[in-house]
């Protein structure tokens, strides 16, 4: 325990038999439980962290670390825990440094805390420049979306209140990291990033989620556009009709121009009828967004009864 708080660390792992060990071994002393969540390896990955004392949970198949991420959570939540750690098992982290992302929790400063790669300069590890230029990229995509200033929101070392576990809600399976954000940040979660040293590259083998920039980027824009239309969904399709409206408006005014100019609608007629088309997908779109918008309302409503359920198991 710290401060009387309990500390639990959970490690998602997909065939990390050559550096489990390590990280399981240099846990503080004040982490009261270690949970690797084993996503469906097929090297000793498992062995190694029951040899280590660590508590252990499987999927049968590799499902993804948001899969991973997700299952958890939930076996957190079924323990009596006040914090929750969670860090990679590939040794870029250093477990030494969980103190400086659980104490501003202790200290009621933040619900959430995130090691940060970026926000100080004196802290960038050393990684390719499109590794690079993509974080950066998503921090500031993120940042657009919540109204926030984020410099990382990629970093798989991070601590959560124990309310903070409960109002969570991911459905993401391929990574978790930037959904976690949006979902916290549009709750209206104090999220609190602090400097701390990672190593750039792994000391062995591949990242499992990043091995594949195109993939990965791919993936993390879809479950965040997923997310940001569940608890925002009159603004995304209100950029969508905008969109639309402005290349009609576009269309409307060639053909305006040359009826202005000739005085005859021919032989640009089309144009008003690409003009009328694009105007009736910016009408739908902002239909969808006003029947989205009553979907998001009752979602609000389902998470707060889900978030006192949870609560009130926790409790009994």
């Amino acid at each position: 325990m710290l401060n009387n708080q309990t500390i639990a660390v959970v490690i998602p792992a997909y065939n990390e038999e050559k550096q489990i060990g390590q990280v399981i071994e240099t846990m503080p002393e004040f982490v009261d439980h270690v949970l690797v969540v084993n996503d469906g390896s097929s090297d000793k990955t498992i062995e190694i962290a029951q040899k280590h004392n660590a508590k252990t949970v499987s999927h049968k198949k590799n499902q993804g670390v948001g899969a991973a991420f997700n299952t958890g959570v939930k076996t957190i939540l079924n323990m009596d825990v006040d914090i929750m750690v969670n860090i990679d098992a590939d040794g870029q982290f250093k477990p030494e440094d969980i103190k400086k992302l659980v104490t501003p929790i202790i200290e009621n400063r933040a619900d959430f805390v995130t090691a940060s790669r970026f926000i100080d300069k004196a802290y960038h590890p050393n990684m390719s420049k499109v590794k690079f230029w993509g974080n950066q990229f998503m921090s500031r995509f993120i940042s657009r979306l919540t109204k926030q200033k984020f410099y990382d929101v990629s970093c798989g070392f991070r601590a959560y209140s124990k309310e903070t576990l409960q109002r969570l809600n991911l459905f993401g399976d391929f990574t978790y990291t930037q959904e976690s954000f949006i979902d916290l940040a549009f709750k209206n979660m104090t999220i609190l990033e602090i400097p701390v040293y990672v190593k750039g590259k792994r000391e062995h083998g591949k990242s499992k989620v990043a091995a594949n920039l195109f993939r990965y980027g791919i993936q993390t824009l879809k479950i965040i556009i997923r997310t940001f239309r569940d608890y925002k969904p009159f603004r995304l399709f209100g950029y969508l009709s905008l969109i639309t409206f402005l290349i009609g408006l576009a269309f409307a005014v060639f053909l305006g121009i040359h009826y202005l100019q000739t005085g005859a609608f021919t032989p640009h007629k089309w144009a008003g009828f690409t003009a009328g088309f694009f105007l009736v997908i910016t009408l739908l779109f902002l239909l969808i967004g006003f029947i989205m918008d009553m979907f998001a309302r009752m979602r609000q409503n389902q998470e707060e009864i889900l978030f006192e359920l949870k609560k009130n198991n926790s409790n009994g």
